[in-house]
């Protein structure tokens, strides 16, 4: 079983919380709606939320690319990737997603997830098939760890190993809804371990489809 997901506190010497292009704890920002709004009725999200009040931040460090992660008061999170850097020139994508739904797991369930599940080349949902964007010379490509550090109003860090896989479906305009899938386990108040999967469906966005109200 992977059990290398602890939620926990970091240390709070030298906090420096996520920011680029405005966006950070605090700041809201609006959408340019107009580019997408004929793709929206395609989308597995009811509505999207004209201004988002960002509630907390993530960082991502992956070396190469660092993934700076706002999250906001519509159950959703902007995701900036950054490569060679964390300021403005180094992003080279944009996408919104927005939580679809939130999935308990058994001990059982969980290694067949992360062994048989969020690696698959296809995941259907709602009748949709999405296909997995990140290859593999096998047709099983196991889920990608990654830890993020999130942010909040207070002084306090939390730390969290998440297992990922990305999937896409192609729209009626020629671009893709994608799909996250994201297997997390925790410790509860009691100490004891919950799992669950996290999915999440988004679009990518142009950075000038934000506009920052600080």
């Amino acid at each position: 079983m992977f059990n290398f997901f602890k939620k926990k506190p970091a240390a709070k010497a030298n906090i420096q919380k996520p920011e680029v292009m405005g966006l950070c704890v605090g700041s809201s920002f609006d959408l340019d709606k107009l580019s997408f709004q004929l793709i929206l009725e395609e989308l597995l999200i009811s509505d999207v939320a004209d201004t988002q009040l960002i509630q907390a931040a993530g960082k991502v460090d992956l070396g190469s690319n660092i993934l700076l992660r706002f999250y906001t008061d519509d159950e959703a999170w902007l995701q900036v990737v950054c490569e060679g850097g964390t300021s403005e020139e180094h992003i080279v994508d944009v996408t919104l997603f927005h939580y679809y739904d939130t999935l308990h797991v058994n001990a059982t369930e969980w290694d067949d997830l992360l062994n048989n599940k969020i690696g698959a080349p296809v995941y259907t949902l709602e009748g949709n098939e999405y296909q997995r964007v990140w290859t593999s010379t096998t047709a099983y490509h196991p889920p990608v760890a990654m830890q993020e550090k999130t942010y909040d109003e207070s002084e306090e860090v939390t730390e969290t190993d998440q297992f990922v896989m990305l999937f896409e479906r192609e729209l009626s305009d020629g671009s893709f809804e994608q799909l996250y899938l994201s297997g997390e386990e925790s410790l509860n108040d009691n100490d004891k371990l919950e799992q669950c999967l996290a999915i999440s469906t988004g679009v990518k966005l142009a950075p000038t489809q934000i506009r920052v109200n600080g």
